[in-house]
């Protein structure tokens, strides 16, 4: 395809070769199907937005971090987990759209509500603090957020079950990513644990609300559309105590690559979690094929291809 100038080129709303150009496919087009048998359709678009603002308000404050991040290869990391939230919030949006009827859009859900109408949880929104608190708030999101969309693949709803099968794969980089700095902070100096202690102090009174169920959800969880978070907070410390004391097996335990001092509230790493962070914690995982469960409890760690 030629043009006579650049300002033409730029200007083509038939060129499929710009994203937002009328050629560009969007993501949210498959959101139209039926909404289950017995399934309020309010409920439903009301469960899809709390799922998508918590992505859309975190995905905000993930943005923060372009041009602040400690390296050039974090803050791509960072902006690409900003990246996948975003995309997850798109989908939703979109859902909940179709779900109740009124046929609005993405952008109407992103832009056009005040905020007493959102309904994410404190966390994503807490301003933006240090390093060690982005690192604290992003692993105690996606640990909760994994478990509860590792549960989501089974919805009811065939949109929402979707939805959360590719954020598994998302959400579980997120979680190792966060991991991985948390060890490597706990690693470092005596500054580093200091601002990686704050960190999680400053997070962790949000952490309960994360699995106090909304009415909404209760009322889904009966018609097998929705996950009661009451049920993944078993999962959700299962997986930080194994970050700090490893799992047992029968040569001992093993991947403790942090101890946690619930008394000082200081977190350290154990010997041997320096090299394992420098070789596996900006590993970029690729599209995963088996689940990786903890062989004691069954708990969800991740994918693996």
């Amino acid at each position: 395809m030629s043009y006579q100038d650049a300002y033409s080129a730029i200007n083509d709303d038939n060129d499929s070769r710009w994203a937002f150009g009328t050629g560009f496919e969007q993501p949210v087009s498959t959101v139209d199907a039926p909404i289950p048998s017995g399934v309020d359709g309010a409920d439903l678009a009301a469960y899809c937005l709390m799922l998508g603002e918590d992505a859309l308000i975190l995905s905000h404050r993930l943005q923060e971090w372009c041009t602040n991040g400690p390296e050039l290869e974090d803050e791509v990391a960072i902006a690409n987990i900003g990246l996948d939230l975003l995309g997850q919030a798109r989908l939703l949006f979109g859902r909940a759209g179709q779900a109740d009827g009124s046929g609005r859009d993405e952008d109407f859900y992103a832009f056009f509500r005040g905020p007493d109408e959102f309904r994410n949880v404190a966390l994503v929104e807490l301003p933006r603090g240090d390093f060690g608190e982005l690192i604290a708030r992003l692993l105690v999101f996606a640990t909760w957020r994994l478990a509860l969309f590792s549960r989501l693949t089974d919805s009811a709803d065939p949109v929402l079950a979707a939805v959360a099968a590719k954020g598994v794969k998302e959400v579980a980089y997120h979680r190792d990513y966060a991991a991985g700095w948390a060890i490597r902070l706990g690693d470092g100096t005596d500054y580093s644990h200091e601002r990686m202690r704050a960190g999680l102090d400053s997070i962790w009174p949000y952490v309960p609300e994360l699995f106090v169920p909304h009415e909404i959800e209760a009322r889904l969880v009966k018609t097998y559309v929705a996950v009661n978070p009451e049920t993944v907070r078993t999962e959700f410390d299962d997986v930080l105590r194994m970050l700090a004391e490893g799992f047992s097996t029968k040569r001992g335990r093993r991947a403790a690559w942090l101890h946690h001092d619930g008394v000082n509230h200081r977190v350290r790493a154990r010997r041997g979690a320096r090299l394992v962070a420098l070789t596996s914690g900006g590993a970029i995982a690729d599209n995963a094929d088996y689940r990786v469960l903890q062989e004691r409890g069954e708990a969800f760690i991740g994918t693996v291809n």
